[in-house]
């Protein structure tokens, strides 16, 4: 697979509209398939804090502050940094997050993209639905301060 950035100006929308055909919808179905998946990694997660905050006497109780943040976080980050820049609800709607200029996000962009994410959508959720209808790329308020972009994976890979 190959890392390198495509030419010039071929994310561009203008250019290649067909990366950004019925990304709205997509994008939300992935959401929602990562929220069932993220879902049953906290129940998982939830018994296994149980146990532990029984065996330490209950001292472990206290990651139930941090449980959901924390699943939901390295869900995407191990998803993202696993070479593929996607969620496997990214995956099964076929988008995949990229750099505004065609690379793989890094581990940095792949820790902050979900922590911006839910920030905005806890604070400003009419916002960032409202700034995907204002922009070409169909991104949201945290893709425009990372320089990301959420473009279909099969046209990607034409491009590449």
């Amino acid at each position: 697979m190959s890392t390198a950035a495509p030419a010039e100006n071929a994310l561009d929308p203008a250019v290649n509209p067909e990366l950004y055909e019925t990304m709205r919808i997509r994008r939300s179905i992935a959401f929602l398939i990562d929220v069932v998946a993220i879902t049953v990694l906290m129940v998982i997660a939830s018994v296994i804090v149980f146990v532990l905050g029984v065996v330490t006497l209950g001292l472990g109780w206290l990651l139930y502050f941090i449980l959901w943040p924390a699943v939901a976080i390295l869900y995407y980050v191990i998803a993202f940094a696993s070479g593929l820049p996607r969620t496997p609800g990214m995956a099964f709607t076929g988008i995949e997050l990229r750099m505004w200029y065609g690379d793989r996000p890094d581990l940095l962009i792949s820790l902050a993209h979900p922590i911006l994410f839910y920030l905005s959508v806890t604070f400003l959720t009419p916002f960032i639905v409202l700034v995907s209808l204002l922009t070409a790329r169909k991104r949201l308020a945290h893709d425009i301060v990372l320089n990301t972009v959420v473009v279909d994976s099969a046209a990607m890979r034409r491009i590449l």
